[in-house]
């Protein structure tokens, strides 16, 4: 993934001073591509918080024993989605 990391970024760099010139950051296929990549984007970020982190959480014993404490974990979690939803329609 270092390498990876690497490789891409000094290459999006040099695409991105390439089309410095001739990018219209208002043209409709611009705008579509802005809104393709950071809808991947979110998909990737939501993907990595439900799988990776939350999995854990709710796999373990100790959350399991707990109907109680499972519910607030639960509903802390819905009200933590809420939040990011506002906060992405007000951005």
């Amino acid at each position: 993934m270092a390498f990876f990391f690497c490789i891409t970024t000094p290459g999006g760099i040099a695409i991105g001073i390439a089309i410095s010139s001739v990018y219209n950051e208002n043209s409709p296929k611009a705008l579509l591509i802005e809104g393709i990549f950071d809808s991947m984007s979110a998909g990737i970020r939501v993907y990595m918080s439900l799988v990776d982190l939350i999995a854990q959480d709710s796999l373990s014993e100790d959350l399991a024993k707990q109907p109680v404490r499972q519910v607030w974990a639960y509903l802390a979690l819905l009200c933590g989605a809420g939040a990011m939803s506002l906060i992405a329609i007000w951005a």
